[in-house]
């Protein structure tokens, strides 16, 4: 005698109380949860990223300096609908769409940069070791110089 087809029927049976009508309403809301994560943290910042690729693109001027997809460097030399002509030496000019410039390369001054810098900030997570050979050292070093003076006395 066999007990498998008792065991297939009775799972069946509890199968059919434990999954009630409500149930499919309960699974659908985990699916809408990772939709609504996957948008706020995939499809809307490459949308966000690509709004501001397109005014960079469209705000090209003469002078401007850019580095192209490709990592040429140049300056636009002139634009026209759909590319930018760019001048890489001086009377090597390039003609490119657009949509291969990359970035937007921006000159600041050296002093400007330096007031504008701020200082790291601290994570306990991050180990200088040049830093801490730094402090260890600075020790010894006054007591060097201390003792170089207390020999000077003598």
């Amino acid at each position: 005698m066999s007990f498998v087809p008792f065991f297939l029927q009775a799972a069946g049976a509890t199968g059919a109380e434990a999954a009630p009508v409500g149930s499919t309403f309960g699974m659908l809301i985990p699916l809408v949860l990772v939709m609504l994560i996957m948008y706020f943290f995939m499809i809307r910042p490459q949308n966000k990223k690509q709004k501001e690729t397109e005014a960079m693109i469209a705000a090209l001027k003469k002078g401007d300096k850019v580095v192209t997809i490709g990592g040429i460097h140049g300056v636009v030399s002139s634009t026209k609908d759909s590319t930018v002509i760019l001048k890489v030496e001086d009377g090597t000019k390039i003609e490119f769409n657009k949509s291969a410039v990359a970035t937007v390369v921006v000159d600041k001054p050296a002093a400007a940069s330096d007031a504008e810098e701020k200082p790291a900030k601290k994570s306990i997570f991050s180990f200088k070791p040049k830093a801490a050979a730094e402090e260890i050292k600075e020790p010894e070093a006054a007591e060097s110089d201390s003792e170089s003076e207390a020999q000077k006395d003598e």
